[in-house]
């Protein structure tokens, strides 16, 4: 009870609640004119503060309320003023010193946060360039500058402004680590400033072929310890003695480099093993390449290294691992997508768009050259291995057939089978590639479109031409824009003489595959044939653009120039003919008639003397030379010639009765009269070998003479009998047709000769029938018909022996020269 205290009536128990503090007093707010313009201006826009008033809202007004009078305030919200003055005495700034505001006691002073009252700030001191530290910064940017300019000469291909640049860098960065040494600065040596300049510096020597210098500063760096990493750069020093061929030592530099990779570089390890593979190869130790590439296979394999294995397995005549190593090839993943992803599938515009903007970009175009790649591999290996996996080719190439069908190179199946058909052509099996070709008629356009050109092209070489205008039909019907299947048809168009025809199907492949250079080339021999030599010469000046060392172009240049009568480009292009080919026995022959025709024998002579040296069996070559030392009276040259034209033409008659002849016109009448009796041996029926044996005879008196005169007699009725009868069996009844076809047949013979013997000069060349010592015997029992077989010596031919190419000479005669499709 005694800690218990009662309750007084007195005491208010409510009292107190109604106390506050007048800070919380927001009944009077809107009457507070400070508070009220604080709000309107917000507090760093307020006004200037004055110095010597305390307040500015509440003054020493007091503040009424229930309780009665309160306190006077500073600031309507029971905080003192910021910038106030009191009494004269300043208080420092804080918070908003940095906004502009300022204890200034000047009345009325100016906002300026900016300070642009306080005039414009003073000048920058300038850097002093002979302080040790400016020169020192000065001369490290130098350097690298002079390694940008180093990489950007090598750029746009100028290597030796790219090495001087570098021995430059090199140079200025010795000074560099020289100065900051003397400095005292030795610990702020740019380490990896002086890697760049030596790395720059050895590949720059490596550039430009320089490559013991590149070593020696490739070593520099390899051995210097504060170079992290260094022992990547032995793999171009193993490049460097790769281009130097020094194998074992790049083998030995590559694995170096092998130990100072990480098995966290995985692909720059299996790109080292690459090159030891190769160089293995090089080598010749093809079992250690096998290994390599076999490593590579099982860890990360890819086509290239299952292409080479397949090459290293090959040269060890290893079947097993040959199909080992070509499945695993088809198992290389390619990680291209499929080309339907770039077919538009809907009526979608923005998708539509969206596939053109990605179907020719750059990773699309990666994405094809991959493959590519890749199918060409597949292709050669197949092609490489088929006749060596089994015991025939047929086998091997049923069985790459079956691995590629059953992989994802699916579509190169037909390929192979065409290559097969193709193999059997080498192997001049026609009848088994006929059949495989045949078999393609049903599948579907490409294919049956490439193996009906196959089959034009053979039954073209074949000289079928029905068959082979049928099967180019087929492939024309079956892809109409198969340069191939038109140029095949053009062929046969060129056989039936249709040339104008022809020409329009080698311009229609020309349209459709502008480097199809057998059109191109055909459709030139077209114009020729049609005359039009302006545009055949335009079609050829544009495959030599393309095939810039072809003779056969070249060759057809110059014929179409001297079908122009324009003989000095046709000699250029000759000339740029032999620069090609220089013991081509036709050109040369062709540049001699040139150089006769133009008047200058003497170059004349020298071409074909080399193109006799050749080929000494050019009846033309030999008929030209001979008529010429026959002209010059060079006679033991000139039987040097007929003899090798009796050679050749052991039953032409005309080649030994000029051998006589210019043994008689030298005087040496023995051996003459030696030659004629062996001729007459060999034709005793020759009235004009008896005729000079009855000469000869009579002047060196001898006995024989009368029975030459009387076998020179009968010859001469025989030979009369022989003419009667001709006429007569041509005055006979049948005399229409078959009269005309005689008689053309008689003029064709006789053109023929004529024009062949006219390019010679009234075959070959004459000797004098007058003027000769020889002709002082007397004539009594002679024929005084008897013309000398070489003639008289001043009939000197205009042209000497022309000497002309076929179109053909140089190229296959049958125009149709390619047996694979486009």
């Amino acid at each position: 009870m005694e800690n218990v205290h009662l309750a007084v009536e007195e005491d208010d128990i409510y009292s107190g609640y109604n106390d506050y503090n007048p800070t919380f007093d927001t009944e009077e707010l809107d009457n507070d004119a400070g508070f009220q313009e604080a709000v309107r201006t917000s507090h760093g826009r307020r006004p200037p503060m004055t110095a010597k008033f305390p307040g500015t809202a509440a003054g020493g007004r007091p503040l009424a309320s229930s309780f009665g009078a309160r306190m006077a305030m500073t600031s309507s919200i029971g905080r003192p003023m910021t910038g106030a003055v009191v009494d004269g005495a300043s208080r420092p700034m804080s918070a908003v010193r940095a906004a502009g505001f300022t204890s200034s006691r000047a009345r009325g002073s100016a906002f300026d946060p900016l300070g642009q009252s306080r005039g414009p700030a003073p000048a920058l001191e300038e850097k002093r360039e002979d302080l040790p530290e400016e020169k020192i910064k000065l001369l490290e940017k130098k350097v690298n500058d002079l390694i940008t300019e180093s990489c950007m000469a090598q750029s746009t291909g100028n290597s030796e402004l790219a090495l001087e640049k570098a021995k430059e860098a090199e140079r200025k960065e010795r000074v560099l680590v020289k100065q900051r040494e003397q400095s005292g600065n030795a610990e702020q040596i740019n380490i990896d400033l002086t890697y760049a300049v030596l790395l720059n510096l050895a590949n720059q020597y490596e550039n430009n072929e320089m490559y013991p210098e590149a070593l020696s500063s490739y070593q520099v760096i390899v051995k210097n310890k504060m170079f992290t990493n260094a022992g990547r750069l032995k793999v171009n020093m193993a490049n460097i003695w790769v281009k130097q061929k020094n194998y074992p030592k790049a083998i030995k530099y590559y694995r170096m480099a092998l130990d100072h990779i990480s098995d966290d570089y995985k692909e720059m390890r299996i790109k080292i093993m690459q090159n030891i593979g190769t160089v293995f190869v090089l080598l010749g130790q093809y079992s250690d390449a096998v290994a390599s590439f076999e490593h590579i296979m099982s860890k990360s394999g890819n086509v290239r290294t299952g292409y080479n294995l397949i090459l290293c397995y090959y040269a060890i005549r290893d079947a097993d691992g040959m199909k080992n190593a070509f499945h695993k090839l088809l198992a290389v993943p390619l990680h291209v997508q499929h080309e339907d992803k770039y077919i538009a599938a809907n009526d979608d515009i923005r998708s539509n768009m969206l596939i053109e903007a990605i179907k020719n970009d750059k990773l699309h175009q990666m994405e094809r050259d991959l493959k590519a790649r890749a199918e060409k591999y597949v292709m050669t290996a197949a092609k490489l291995i088929a006749p060596a996996i089994e015991s025939s080719f047929a086998a091997g190439f049923d069985w790459c057939v079956d691995m590629v069908k059953s992989s994802q190179y699916v579509e190169l199946a037909n390929d192979l089978e065409i290559n097969k058909a193709i193999t059997y052509l080498r192997q001049k099996d026609f009848n088994q590639a006929v059949a495989i070709l045949k078999t393609f008629e049903k599948k579907d356009s490409k294919v049956k479109s490439a193996a009906s050109t196959n089959l034009s092209a053979l039954f073209f070489l074949e000289k079928d031409y029905e068959q082979a205008e049928r099967y180019a039909d087929l492939a024309m019907n079956a892809d109409r824009y198969n340069p191939g299947a038109l140029v095949n048809k053009g062929n046969t168009e060129f056989v039936k003489q249709d040339y104008a025809k022809a020409a329009e199907f080698f311009k229609e492949a020309l349209r459709n595959d502008s480097s199809c250079t057998e059109a191109l080339r055909n459709l030139g021999l077209a114009y020729k044939k049609l005359n039009r030599l302006e545009d055949a010469l335009d079609c050829f000046l544009k495959l030599h653009a393309i095939l810039r060392d072809s003779a056969e172009v070249m060759y057809q240049l110059a014929d179409t120039y001297e079908l122009l009568e324009d003989p000095h480009q046709a000699v250029e292009w000759l000339m740029q003919v032999i620069s090609v080919v220089p013991n081509d026995p036709k050109a040369l022959a062709k540049l001699g008639d040139l150089h006769d025709l133009e008047g200058d024998k003497s170059q004349a002579l020298h071409y074909y003397c080399e193109s006799f040296r050749l080929f000494p069996c050019n009846m033309e070559v030999i008929e030209w030379l001979a008529a010429y030392y026959v002209q010059t009276q060079l006679y033991e040259k000139a039987i040097h010639y007929f003899d090798r034209a009796i050679l050749v033409q052991p039953n032409e008659v005309r080649w030994q009765l000029m051998v006589a002849s210019c043994y008689r016109r030298s005087g040496n009448y023995q051996k003459s009269l030696d030659t004629y009796k062996e001729v007459h041996r060999k034709f005793p029926e020759n009235v004009e070998c008896l005729r000079f044996l009855v000469r000869l005879s009579q002047d060196m008196d001898l006995q024989e003479v009368q029975d030459y005169a009387s076998k020179l007699k009968k010859a001469e009725k025989m030979k009369e009998l022989r003419e009667q009868r001709v006429k007569s069996a041509r005055e006979g009844s049948a005399r229409g047709r078959r009269e005309g076809s005689a008689g053309s047949a008689d003029s064709g013979r006789s053109s023929s000769n004529g024009n062949k013997g006219e390019r010679l000069g009234a075959q070959v060349m004459s000797l004098p029938a007058s003027g000769d010592a020889y002709e002082s015997s007397s004539p009594k029992e002679l024929d005084a018909s008897y013309v000398d077989p070489l003639g008289p010596l001043t009939e000197r031919p205009k042209t000497g022996a022309k000497v002309r190419l076929d179109d053909d000479d140089f190229a296959d005669e049958d125009l149709g020269d390619e047996l694979l499709p486009e």
